[in-house]
């Protein structure tokens, strides 16, 4: 697991325990609380350390990357060197899966009033949302030219709970996303597909048939803590374009013109 000692990799850490799997943690910084892993510190950027880490194990979780819309030299060395890194030591050593973390922000810029599904073209909210497209790009090519199996789960807003009324749609609890990632790692017919991690929420923006035809099969939903959340933040401004699109607050930075223009395609 790259990442190993982000919120999402801790969390995911402890289900995947949970569920039996051994772990080899790659991460810039050690991880709270070791539990029987096995640690290696290092950058995905290095390719030397990368080859070290994916070296003998059976599938990769790739979730290291710059995670926020940081200049293009910083989202090249994550997004796109890391990732080209992570995928080239899986087919060097053998390995036959990854699983790699890509994010609701590659079709950011849709408007939430459609339900959208995987087969919909790109519309990048972001330089971090850009890159990340090229994450998944990555697992396409490397699953048709190498015989990868690779599952591209574009997370939502991964934690215990929604924090606004936005990320009702787009949330996944932890159990969700275990079950995801589990289904990358171990779905016998698997290839390549891409899916939305989100967990069962009447508000969603995405139609996640994708994987629901893999068998996911997501126990948690969002409205469970619509009406707290509903009644304790206010109202989005109507005049930012991050709130009329999916991507929210990414959708904002550096946005020039009219709202209006998100509605034209």
């Amino acid at each position: 697991m790259t990442g190993a000692a982000g919120v999402v990799g801790t969390a995911l850490r402890h289900e995947l325990r949970q569920r039996g799997y051994a772990l080899r943690l790659l991460d810039i910084r050690e991880p709270a609380m070791l539990d029987g892993e096995e640690f290696i510190r290092g950058s995905i950027a290095d390719a030397a350390v990368v080859a070290e880490a994916v070296s003998g194990v059976n599938g990769v979780v790739h979730l290291a990357g710059c995670t926020t819309d940081a200049s293009m030299p910083e989202q090249i060395e994550g997004n796109i060197v890391g990732a080209t890194n992570v995928f080239e030591a899986a087919r060097l050593s053998g390995v036959e899966r990854v699983v790699f973390a890509s994010s609701h922000h590659v079709v950011g810029y849709y408007p939430r009033r459609r339900r959208i599904g995987t087969n919909v073209l790109l519309r990048p909210d972001s330089r971090y949302g850009l890159t990340k497209a090229f994450g998944e790009q990555l697992g396409a090519l490397y699953a048709d030219k190498y015989g990868l199996r690779c599952l591209a789960i574009r997370i939502g807003f991964a934690n215990n709970r929604p924090a606004d009324r936005r990320r009702l749609a787009v949330w996944i609890s932890w159990r969700d996303l275990a079950q995801l990632v589990e289904i990358g790692l171990r779905h016998e017919q698997l290839r390549y597909a891409v899916v939305y991690g989100v967990s069962d929420n009447e508000r969603s923006f995405f139609d996640n048939s994708t994987a629901f035809d893999l068998g996911y099969a997501p126990q948690d939903n969002a409205e469970a803590f619509a009406a707290e959340i509903l009644a304790g933040v206010p109202a989005e401004d109507p005049d930012a374009v991050g709130s009329h699109v999916i991507g929210g607050h990414f959708a904002n930075g550096e946005y020039d013109g009219s709202v209006s223009r998100v509605y034209e395609w």
